[in-house]
C-alpha cells in the first residue's frame, strides 16, 4: 500500500500534465534547454581548464625560465656564459640548469635547405626540457666544443626526403660549418613558457656557438627544480642569486606553476560566467513551469473543490500540484542531462580538446533544475491549497 499510493499520485500527475498538451511540452522544452545549458557550460568550462593545464603537462610545473631582457642604458653587459656551479651552490634544489643561446640561420643537408633555430646549450637541456630521442644520443660533456648536433623531429623531416630520410651520422651545414647529427628528437608539443621550440631546433654545444657567431651571449636559463622543493621559493632565491652574480643586470625568473595558477583562475572565472548564463536560461524554464501550473490550477478549480469536499486536506492539494511541478522538472532534468552532455562532447571534439565529464556537472545541473521546479511550482501549489471549496465548486 505504501508504494501504491505514491505510484497512483504520480500517475495522476502525469495524466494531468498530458491534458495540458502543448503548454506542457513548451514548459518541458524550457526546462530541458535550461538544464542542458547548465550541464554543458559547466562541462565546457572544466574541459577548458584541463586543456589549459595540458599546455604545461610536458613542460612540468617544476620548471623555471630565466630571461635577461635588454634595456636601454644598461651599463653591465651580459657575459657569454655564467658560473653555473656557483649558481647551484647559491640556490640548493636545482636539478637541471641549462644555458641557452639562440639565433636563426640557414641549414642544409645535400640539396635540402631551410631556415632553422640554432640553439646553443649543453647536456642539461635534455633533462631541463624533458626531451626524448627517436634516434642516436643527446649532447654530452665530451661534446662541449665539438661539431655534434641534435635535431628536432620536424627539422629532420624537412631536411630529409622520402627516398632518404635524415639519419644519425649525416653532415648538416650551418652557414659554412659542418656539424654531425648525433641524435634526432621525438616530436613533442611546444611548451608555452620555454623559448626553445624543440621540433624546429638544431641543438649544438654552447661553446660551438662562438664559431657560428662573432659575439655570443647568454639568452636564457632553463631550470628544473628538484622534487620536493617549493618552486616559487626557489624561483625567488634564484633571482636573488643572479642579482649577486650579475650586478647591474636585470633578470626575470618565470615560474610555470604561477603562470598555470593564474591561467586556471582566469579559466575558472570564465566557467562561473558560463554557469551563470546557463542558470539564467534555467530560470526562464522555471517561469514556464509556473505558468503551466497556474493554468493547471485555474482549469481544475472544480476538481480541487470536489477533492476538498470529499475530505482532501489543504496539504494534500498542495502536495499534488507540487508533485506535478516536480515531475515536469524531473523529466526536463533527465532530457537536459543527455542533451547537455552531448553538446559538451561535440564542443570538445570540434575544439580539439580531450573530453572528460566534470564531476559537478550532472549534480549541479540536475539538482538546480529540481530546485527551480520546486521553487516555481510552490506558488501555484499554495494557491491551489488556499482555494475555498464552496467557491471552487461554483466554477463551471
Amino acid at each position: 500500500m505504501s508504494l501504491a499510493l505514491p505510484a497512483r499520485h504520480l500517475g495522476e500527475a502525469l495524466g494531468s500534465l498530458r491534458t495540458l498538451g502543448r503548454r506542457t511540452l513548451l514548459a518541458l522544452l524550457g526546462i530541458v534547454i535550461g538544464s542542458a545549458s547548465v550541464i554543458a557550460l559547466v562541462n565546457i568550462g572544466d574541459n577548458a581548464v584541463e586543456d589549459a593545464r595540458s599546455i604545461f603537462k610536458d613542460l612540468g610545473t617544476d620548471t623555471l625560465v630565466v630571461q635577461f631582457p635588454a634595456q636601454a642604458g644598461d651599463q653591465a653587459t651580459l657575459p657569454p656564459t655564467l658560473d653555473l656551479d656557483a649558481l647551484r651552490q647559491a640556490v640548493p634544489g636545482l636539478a637541471q640548469l641549462a644555458p641557452v643561446q639562440m639565433f636563426s640561420a640557414p641549414v642544409s643537408v645535400g640539396g635540402q635547405s631551410t631556415n632553422a633555430s640554432v640553439v646553443g646549450s649543453d647536456a642539461s637541456l635534455q633533462g631541463a626540457m624533458g626531451l626524448r630521442l627517436r634516434q642516436g644520443r643527446f649532447l654530452s660533456a665530451f661534446d662541449r666544443s665539438g661539431n655534434g648536433a641534435v635535431l628536432g623531429a620536424q627539422l629532420a623531416e624537412t631536411l630529409g626526403s622520402p627516398v632518404r630520410p635524415l639519419q644519425v651520422g649525416d653532415q648538416v651545414r650551418i652557414n659554412q660549418d659542418l656539424f654531425q647529427v648525433l641524435g634526432i628528437l621525438v616530436s613533442q608539443p611546444n611548451a608555452v613558457l620555454v623559448p626553445v621550440v624543440a621540433n624546429d631546433a638544431l641543438i649544438v654545444p654552447f661553446d660551438a656557438m662562438r664559431r657560428l657567431q662573432a659575439r655570443t651571449r647568454l639568452d636564457n636559463l632553463i631550470v628544473r627544480v628538484a622534487p620536493g622543493r617549493d618552486v616559487t621559493v626557489t624561483g625567488k632565491a634564484l633571482e636573488a642569486a643572479l642579482a649577486r652574480l650579475l650586478p647591474g643586470r636585470e633578470s626575470s625568473v618565470q615560474v610555470a606553476q604561477s603562470i598555470l595558477d593564474g591561467l586556471t583562475r582566469q579559466t575558472r572565472t570564465f566557467t562561473y560566467l558560463l554557469t551563470a548564463l546557463g542558470g539564467i536560461s534555467l530560470v526562464g524554464g522555471g517561469i514556464g513551469v509556473m505558468n503551466v501550473m497556474l493554468m493547471n490550477v485555474a482549469e481544475r478549480r472544480r476538481e480541487i473543490g470536489v477533492r476538498m469536499a470529499l475530505g482532501a486536506r489543504r496539504r494534500d492539494i498542495r502536495n499534488l500540484f507540487l508533485l506535478e511541478a516536480m515531475t515536469l522538472s524531473a523529466a526536463g532534468a533527465a532530457c537536459g542531462a543527455l542533451l547537455g552532455l552531448l553538446f559538451a562532447y561535440l564542443y570538445a571534439r570540434f575544439s580539439g580538446w580531450q573530453f572528460s565529464l566534470a564531476g559537478g556537472a550532472l549534480p549541479l545541473g540536475v539538482g538546480s533544475t529540481l530546485l527551480v521546479g520546486l521553487f516555481f511550482g510552490l506558488y501555484p501549489a499554495v494557491m491551489a491549497a488556499r482555494l475555498q471549496p464552496v467557491e471552487a465548486l461554483r466554477d463551471d
